[in-house]
């Protein structure tokens, strides 16, 4: 049966200990129409920070997905990195404003994957297979019609989409840390070393200071609950309690420390001890932003090879899956399924004609960014602040130094948001539910198409369905209309 508004499921509580799952607090009170007043307090109720470092940490949760996508582009296809950033940037600053929450804003992984697998898509062919995909999202979320897809397809199969994300960036951030990695050709050139600039010491100590810090995303706050005292002995009572509060002070500053933050800035400071030389490959000044040439060849392949294998995954993981999971992290906001439709659309239709990477929302994004403390729209907003200024400062000269970023670093910032993303799947209580969404992860990852994840799931969905219909009736019964007894 299809889900409108299904219950959400208790969420865990990131490093930030102040900030809870709850709904966001009434801002100023509903009006009637859109006046300058009403949507500019919108917009700085949706850009306040819950929390200053929490918010800073969780901008950090998309990277380890966002980085070796588009500098693999930018070293194998000539792509555009300046001009990237600049608009994802800026994507991130409106979605923000717009949503009120940690929306993210990644490559679409369907096309980049097709462009590091085929030399002959290029450029144009991936600009292409962006606005068309834009096109179709844009169309069905003003028609309506992503509305209804949504109201449709059913809670079970949209937790086995999100579980297969999920376990695939966890299984991918693991590929990150134990293999040195050639992004360009998304290869692996054998094990990593131990011991190094990007050994496996360096990522196994990054992944044990963010458990260590952030735990499994429960709750921080009182570390040290008081106990109770018993006897007459004051000066035995204040002793403790100053020993107490001395290891709550010192708990609570290391829960409350940027995790991710701080392991990024580790792994920036280590591009430069890497390779001093990257100081000088550096050039100031944003790339020449220019408008892309296409061909009847550019349109007609990146539309069979780029745009028809790109729109399940964004309608499904960029679109329901996200309308999905936002309603669970962030219970009463109303996120519809057609504006984030909207956004996405318009997003490529307006950035690709111009050089920039295709992007959309994805849920795994948002559950890493959610998993590091990001809370409200000022989360992605300052990253794309950032965005923004090294695309104008840097440019595509930036990508000399992310190509000597330690990816082991980057494997374990994607780990946790993989698993983030997975554990929103455990509110299936149901044998039945449970089936349908393994079913569903089962082939999405053995046949690397959440398509036909999808496709499947819904199948063993209709036909539980009709099982559960006939009231286990045998097939006889139903045929000549017979009663059990009768037969």
């Amino acid at each position: 049966m299809a889900y409108q508004n299904p219950p959400s499921i208790p969420i865990s509580d990131p490093e930030a200990p102040e900030i809870t799952p709850t709904p966001t607090p009434a801002t100023t009170p509903p009006a009637k129409g859109y006046s300058a007043k009403v949507v500019v307090n919108k917009v700085k109720n949706n850009l306040v920070f819950h929390s200053k470092w929490g918010e800073l940490n969780g901008a950090m949760g998309d990277l380890g997905t966002y980085i070796p996508i588009v500098l693999a582009l930018t070293l194998a296809r000539d792509l555009n990195l300046g001009t990237t950033l600049i608009f994802t940037g800026v994507y991130n600053i409106i979605t923000g404003a717009i949503y009120g929450v940690p929306m993210p804003v990644q490559p679409m992984k369907s096309i980049a994957a097709q462009a590091l697998s085929d030399t002959t898509f290029g450029v144009p062919e991936i600009m292409a297979a962006g606005v068309l995909t834009g096109g179709v999202l844009f169309v069905l979320g003003v028609t309506g019609l992503m509305r209804l897809v949504y109201m449709l397809i059913p809670l079970c199969v949209v937790r086995g989409i999100q579980l297969a994300q999920g376990l695939s960036f966890a299984l991918t951030a693991v590929k990150y840390v134990r293999n040195i990695q050639d992004l360009p050709k998304s290869k692996s050139l054998g094990q990593r070393h131990w011991f190094g600039l990007d050994g496996l010491v360096l990522a196994i100590v990054c992944l044990c200071f963010i458990v260590i810090v952030n735990g499994a995303g429960e709750n921080n706050r009182a570390c040290c609950d008081g106990v109770e005292s018993g006897g007459d002995d004051l000066g035995g009572q204040k002793r403790n309690e100053v020993v107490r509060n001395k290891t709550s002070r010192v708990r609570k500053v290391i829960f409350s420390l940027p995790s991710a933050f701080l392991v990024f800035v580790l792994g920036v400071v280590l591009v430069f001890i890497r390779r001093h030389e990257v100081v000088h490959e550096i050039k100031f000044g944003p790339s020449p932003i220019e408008v892309v040439k296409f061909s009847k060849h550019a349109w007609k392949k990146g539309f069979v090879k780029g745009a028809i294998p790109q729109l399940p995954l964004s309608i499904l993981n960029s679109v329901i899956a996200v309308c999905k999971l936002s309603s669970d992290l962030f219970p009463g906001r109303d996120f519809s399924a057609t504006s984030l439709s909207v956004t996405v659309g318009l997003m490529n239709l307006v950035g690709s004609w111009f050089g920039a990477m295709p992007s959309c929302h994805g849920a795994g994004g948002l559950a890493g960014q959610y998993k590091f403390g990001g809370r409200s729209g000022g989360c992605v907003a300052l990253l794309g602040v950032a965005k923004l200024v090294l695309g104008l400062v840097l440019g595509s000269s930036l990508a000399h130094i992310l190509n000597q970023f330690p990816v082991g670093i980057l494997g374990v910032l994607l780990l946790f948001a993989g698993i983030e993303l997975a554990m929103c799947c455990r509110d299936m209580n149901t044998k039945e539910d449970s089936f349908v969404m393994l079913v569903c992860t089962a082939v999405s990852l053995v046949g690397s198409s959440a398509a036909l994840g999808f496709l499947c799931g819904m199948i063993i969905y209709v036909l539980l369905s009709l099982r559960k219909w006939t009231k286990d009736k045998p097939l006889s019964a139903i045929w000549m209309q017979k009663s059990p007894e009768q037969v």
